[in-house]
């Protein structure tokens, strides 16, 4: 059977998979990115897990397809990626092709979540639509009349490094105030552990460490009633609607479709996310822009990279 291997890199963790051009995963795999290790060492990893994930499979790999952060598709770097430790340019493209010796095509990781999203998911039949990849960092892809939006120098959409507060939190990237550092679960935990240190209320969430702590923890607290956890989530979906709605007035979407563990948290994040992009859209946008949850905040992690892949394939 024909298929392509789909690699998506994160900061936190690296998910790989086979997929065929109907977007069924064949096999699929997840492990540590371990963004602190050297490049050369994940790469080590990465052909392993591949190996492993293949052995007794009877298939073709056709093409690989990766989607990374900061990933360049026109110059097949990595470039300055705030989430992985790797130096200011890694060259991805060439260090995969020559590890698996296959026609091999990179994006930005949330760039290749929107082409699996127009192909495989929520986005089927839609010409105009951003994806939000809402996990470790804050990532977008944007689809213009159907077509992939590149920009001059390969990095167009970088959405979660919009500035909302100038003299905001400190970011990876070395800006203030990045829209990543307040609606991400990394964001989500920082706002936890200011409000824990200003609020007076009791909280689950004041016996987990920062390391410990995930999204869907801070979730289940919320969903108790956890008064921390639902500030939290409220500062964060304030954030985000308000930053969605200048999105709007940008790119006059017909969607806007949120994936990565953030979104997993449904309606908690979803109705107050909603709320706030429509009181600040300008009045013509209003009622009009669909906000979607991804069918598979886990799948569509390999189907974005897979459908480069795929595309890549019938292009050539």
């Amino acid at each position: 059977m024909e298929v392509v291997l789909a690699v998506d890199i994160g900061g936190t963790l690296t998910k790989i998979g086979l997929v065929n051009e109907q977007g069924v995963i064949l096999a699929q795999k997840t492990f540590d990115t371990e963004a602190e290790q050297p490049f050369d060492s994940f790469m080590d990893r990465l052909e392993s897990h591949v190996t492993e994930m293949s052995a007794g499979l009877e298939v073709e790999v056709l093409a690989v397809g990766v989607g990374a952060p900061n990933a360049n598709s026109l110059s097949g770097m990595i470039e300055f990626a705030p989430n992985l430790q790797w130096g200011d340019k890694v060259p991805l493209l060439d260090e995969v092709r020559s590890r698996f010796g296959k026609e091999t095509v990179i994006a930005n990781d949330a760039n290749a979540t929107a082409l699996g999203e127009m192909v495989f998911g929520k986005a089927k039949g839609m010409k105009n639509f951003v994806v939000l990849t809402l996990g470790t960092g804050l990532g977008s892809g944007i689809i213009i009349n159907g077509e992939l939006l590149i920009g001059e120098h390969g990095l167009a959409g970088e959405i979660g490094h919009v500035s909302i507060d100038p003299n905001g939190r400190q970011c990876k990237c070395g800006l203030k105030g990045c829209l990543e550092t307040y609606a991400s679960v990394t964001g989500l935990k920082r706002t936890v552990f200011e409000l824990m240190a200003s609020m007076k209320s009791r909280s689950v969430l004041r016996e987990v460490s920062f390391a410990d702590m995930t999204g869907e923890i801070i979730a289940t607290a919320a969903l108790n009633g956890d008064q921390v956890a639902l500030k939290a989530f409220a500062d964060a979906a304030d954030c985000l609607g308000d930053s969605m709605a200048n999105t709007v007035a940008h790119l006059d979407p017909e969607a806007i479709i949120l994936t990565g563990g953030l979104s997993k948290a449904g309606n908690l994040l979803i109705d107050p996310v909603v709320a706030s992009m429509e009181k600040n859209l300008f009045t013509p946008y209003k009622n009009k822009i669909k906000v979607l949850v991804s069918d598979s905040a886990d799948s569509s992690s390999v189907h974005g990279p897979a459908a480069l892949a795929w595309n890549h394939i019938s292009e050539n």
